[in-house]
């Protein structure tokens, strides 16, 4: 059965960006990033909101010949349909990707028919997540306090989660793996 995976990098007390937008201490090393790679690997589709169809798109025209797991990823993304959804965006800057003035549950459940997805981004999980959609949620949070910025997760949306995975890494970042009860 087709996945629709929500993960994100964040920090020890809940953001994936600070008050300035912010993400560099969200870096991941090596062993952290392949497994982000494992991770996303089977997704086909990425759904994308605006801001972080723009920080995501850097993979589109990152330079191969690096360390193996960077180029590990870039080919993940560009081997993945991307859905943008968008209101202002006007064109898409990389390839298999398309723009949607606004988020269908009812699309997304027939996308789900035909592979694994991932959501990028809090408020497009949230939407999706208030809309029955998501099945796994994956955590990669770094031992970083930031002290305010954009939460993982927004407020109003209660979801029930049951842990199926945990993982440490060296660096000290832990890896918490959940799927949506019910």
């Amino acid at each position: 059965m087709s996945r629709l995976i929500y993960s994100a990098i964040t920090s020890l007390d809940g953001y994936v960006a600070d008050e300035s937008g912010d993400f560099s201490w969200a870096a991941p090393d090596p062993e952290v990033h392949a497994a982000v790679n494992d991770l996303v690997r089977p997704i086909e589709t990425f759904l994308l909101g605006r801001r972080m169809y723009e920080v995501m798109v850097f993979w589109e025209t990152v330079e191969s010949g690096g360390p193996a797991h960077i180029d590990d990823f870039a080919a993940i993304w560009r081997g993945a349909e991307k859905v943008v959804y968008s209101r202002s965006l006007g064109e898409v800057s990389s390839a298999r990707t398309r723009i949607e003035r606004a988020f269908d549950p009812e699309a997304v459940r027939r996308m789900k028919a035909g592979g694994d997805l991932g959501v990028g981004g809090p408020g497009l999980a949230a939407v999706a997540l208030d809309a029955g959609l998501v099945d796994e949620i994956h955590l990669f949070v770094t031992p970083v306090v930031i002290g305010g910025g954009r939460p993982w997760f927004l407020d109003g949306v209660l979801t029930t989660l049951n842990l199926v995975d945990l993982r440490r890494f060296d660096n000290g970042t832990v890896h918490l793996g959940y799927r949506v009860a019910g």
